[in-house]
Parts: structure tokens; sequence; C-alpha cells
């Protein structure tokens, strides 16, 4: 995942495994751990794939999780973390995927 020297972006391939990690944080910057964790993925396709704990993402340490996505198409991908429960916060984000002629 080179960092682009034009765009200040990382750039990612297909076939590349990226892992997508979340620190659920209180107020007071406590790590903490949320009831329920999902992750959902949009592809650039507009396919979303739901992930759930613990089923598909594994918790690192307290109110650390991470999955591991492996990408198999180009374009912007975007995710969303959400906790609920115990701790409730959200967070999105995106990453894009370059082009190959492979």
């Amino acid at each position: 995942m080179p960092l682009d020297p034009n765009t200040g972006i990382f750039s990612y391939n297909i076939g590349d495994l990226l892992r997508l990690k979340a620190t659920f944080t209180s107020i007071t910057g406590t790590n903490v751990d949320p009831t329920s964790i999902t992750l959902k993925v949009k592809n650039p396709a507009g396919s979303v794939s739901t992930y759930t704990y613990p089923t598909h993402i594994t918790k690192d340490s307290v109110g650390v999780y991470y999955y591991n996505y492996a990408v198999g198409a180009s374009g912007t991908h975007y995710y969303n973390w959400a906790g609920t429960g115990a701790f409730q916060a959200a967070d999105e984000n995106s990453f894009t995927v370059v082009s190959t002629v492979f």
C-alpha cells in the first residue's frame, strides 16, 4: 500500500488483505467494549456485506477490534463500524483500490 505522492492517499491493490480496525473509547478516553459490534463494508458495485463480533470480527484487546478484508474489486470501498448496548458509537471511513491490468 504505497502512499501516492500526488494525493497523499494510500492506494491498495486487488488481492490485498486490509486490516479494518476499530477502537471504542469512552468520553474519558478509556477503551470500552460495546455489547454488540457490527462492521458493514460497501464495495464499489454497491453491495453491502455485514460482519459481526464474535462470528467474523476479532477482539484484539479491550475496546479494540479488527476484521481482515480481502480486496476483490477496484474503486472506492466504504466501511462503517457500529457498537451498541453497554457502549454506543459509530464511525465511517473509506479506502480506494486501484485498477490493475491483470
